[in-house]
């Protein structure tokens, strides 16, 4: 499937910039303070909020170069040390939607991120006792 190149007009080029920089956690509570302040529900809203990075070079689709994705693969017997360590890393997740993240595993953690990043997170979350992925 070809992607297509979206234009974003100058007025909203900030705001993409930042969007594209936030990871699924963060984009998944915007969406909820957006839909809570509009009323309205991004489910109805088919638009996507930032464009996906294109591939070149034989890189796997949203993966940009020099970066990687954590992905929690599973919870383990430790949940609870899991959620505080997730919660320790991204300090603006709420225990919810920590408790969300490891109960629907595999999940992706942070996106886009320096592979030494990556790797400072997987132990933190291995030493917890989940099963952690970086793609």
């Amino acid at each position: 499937m070809e992607e297509e190149k979206v234009r974003v007009p100058e007025k909203f080029k900030k705001l993409v910039d930042e969007i594209e920089k936030m990871s699924v956690v963060e984009l998944s509570e915007l969406t909820k303070i957006l839909e809570k302040k509009f009323g309205v529900s991004a489910a109805s809203m088919a638009v996507p909020l930032a464009p996906a990075p294109s591939t070149s070079s034989g890189q796997a689709a949203g993966e940009v170069e020099g970066t990687v994705s954590v992905i929690l693969a599973s919870g383990g017997d430790q949940k609870i040390q899991v959620i505080k360590a997730l919660r320790e890393i991204d300090q603006n997740i709420g225990l919810k939607e920590a408790k969300d993240l490891v109960d629907g595993a595999p999940k992706p953690i942070k996106e886009g991120i320096s592979r030494k990043d990556a790797e400072e997170i997987k132990k933190k979350l291995e030493a917890a006792g989940a099963k952690v992925e970086i793609k």
